[in-house]
């Protein structure tokens, strides 16, 4: 393990770049075949096929699909962002490193700014590349991107406060890309589950304030 990990620093600073890519292709490729099984299993269970229970195919198109999300989007995105974050914040706002103003700031700025572009990216990619309509993608965002970004809400805040505090800038990307390997099964699940009931109930509430705050007006 140490020798791994001796290598992939030694990439990290040769190709810092080019290691982020790869490294978080990679692991969102590995997120989506957790989530078709997830949702191969949860489907079996609720439909109750105990007796003929189908056996669990792996789509590898979807996963090489999802798989470029993390090697076109979350690698250079990623390496980028959190390298820019800590100087504007340490140059801009002039916050101490690893104080708490310092830590509530990137959080902040991460979960405000980072998360919703990142949601929003990942739905309209998935929807593209599988040869969905524009309209058809807007329906799915709109379907998707609020279940995600409340659920995400609850977590990535928590990942994110240890990893401002306690990783230094250059592993931070690693440590989210190993949450992503969750968070890829999460987003992939949340894409595959379609129109499901649990999704409407976000909709409609939302919908129902909407309609609410119209009506005061």
């Amino acid at each position: 393990m140490s020798r791994i990990w001796k290598w992939y620093k030694s990439c990290l600073s040769l190709h810092p770049v080019k290691t982020q890519v790869v490294s978080s292709g990679f692991l969102w490729g590995i997120g989506d075949v957790g989530a078709q099984y997830i949702t191969h299993f949860t489907t079996n269970t609720r439909l109750q096929y105990k007796d003929s229970e189908q056996e669990f195919i792996t789509d590898w198109k979807r996963v090489a699909i999802t798989s470029m999300f993390g090697f076109g989007f979350v690698g250079p995105a990623g390496h980028y962002w959190y390298e820019c974050l800590d100087r504007f914040i340490k140059l801009r706002l002039q916050l101490r490193p690893k104080s708490v103003k310092f830590v509530a700031a990137k959080v902040a700025m991460d979960g405000f700014i980072f998360g919703p572009f990142d949601l929003f990216v990942f739905f309209s990619y998935m929807g593209l590349s599988t040869g969905k309509s524009v309209p058809e993608v807007k329906a799915d965002v709109k379907r998707d991107f609020i279940p995600a970004l409340i659920l995400e809400g609850g977590i990535w805040p928590i990942v994110q406060i240890a990893n401002f505090r306690y990783v230094p800038v250059r592993y931070q990307l690693l440590y989210v890309n190993i949450f992503c390997l969750l968070d890829s099964a999460f987003l992939s699940w949340i894409e595959q589950q379609k129109d499901a009931p649990w999704k409407r109930r976000f909709t409609s509430f939302i919908s129902m304030r909407e309609k609410g705050g119209q009506g005061r007006l």
